[in-house]
């Protein structure tokens, strides 16, 4: 289906790109003076002409010029910035992937006969289905649906610092700098609460080093907790990221048609 993306964070970081980085001061400033000097044209008309021939001069160059060249920049820069979408896109999609298999026990139902994308879009509203679903779970319910055998692993362990280095290789990209300060909070907060989630399987884990059972209890208790709150603000997070256009699969047709689609 194609996107309509008036009203994604993607559109808006195209319009963004397009958008002259001038301080409405500077706008405010301008008018001001230009009626400041109409004013005092009946006193001092020769400056007051010559200073605003001067005014409109400078506002020329801030408001054509540097639209122009803003505008200019953003046409030779889109094409980057649809990769860079994509590429946030695609992390999104393999962390949702990844943490509904290994923290959920996700299995979807496959339709027999179906195609491959017609089966790819039914994983894809399942998996959606199930993060509205724990969004609306409490605390100790959605602890209740996590997959305890795979959860508190050191392979879990490693997959969310992986994740939490590539959200943080994005947001480090040399050529991210028009990103939306909006979308840049969500992967810092994304960054922030994968390495939660993972410090709190550490948490976790740091019970074997104790032989009393209460001190084992303990750890289990604060690690569980802990991982709960951290993964659950990680699912609020990549669900909000797939509601403003940032979460695909991976190519099952030519690159310029699939960017386009979900």
């Amino acid at each position: 289906m194609v996107i309509k993306a008036a009203n994604t964070l993607r559109a808006k970081i195209a319009r963004r790109l397009q958008i002259s980085e001038l301080p409405l001061v500077v706008y405010g400033a301008m008018a001001f003076a230009l009626i400041g000097l109409a004013l005092l044209r009946d006193r001092a008309p020769d400056l007051s002409m010559n200073l605003i021939s001067e005014l409109l001069g400078a506002a020329f160059t801030l408001f054509i010029i540097d639209s122009l060249l803003v505008r200019s920049k953003a046409k030779r820069w889109k094409l980057v910035h649809v990769h860079i979408d994509y590429l946030i896109a695609r992390s999104t999609n393999r962390l949702r992937d990844g943490m509904a298999t290994r923290f959920f026990a996700f299995a979807p139902s496959l339709a027999a006969g179906a195609s491959d994308l017609e089966n790819l879009a039914s994983v894809r509203t399942q998996r959606g289905t199930l993060f509205e679903e724990l969004l609306t779970l409490d605390e100790d319910r959605f602890r209740s649906r996590l997959n305890r055998q795979e959860v508190f692993t050191e392979r879990s362990y490693n997959y969310l610092n992986e994740k939490a280095e590539d959200v943080w290789d994005i947001l480090n990209m040399k050529y991210s700098e028009y990103l939306a300060p909006e979308l840049v909070s969500l992967l810092i907060r994304l960054h922030t609460n994968l390495k939660d989630s993972a410090a709190n399987i550490m948490q976790y884990r740091k019970a074997e080093r104790f032989e009393s059972e209460s001190d084992r209890v303990y750890y289990h208790s604060i690690g569980e907790r802990g991982f709960a709150v951290s993964l659950r603000e990680v699912v609020e997070i990549v669900v909000e990221l797939k509601n403003q256009g940032f979460s695909e699969p991976a190519n099952l047709a030519p690159q310029d048609e699939s960017l386009e689609t979900r």
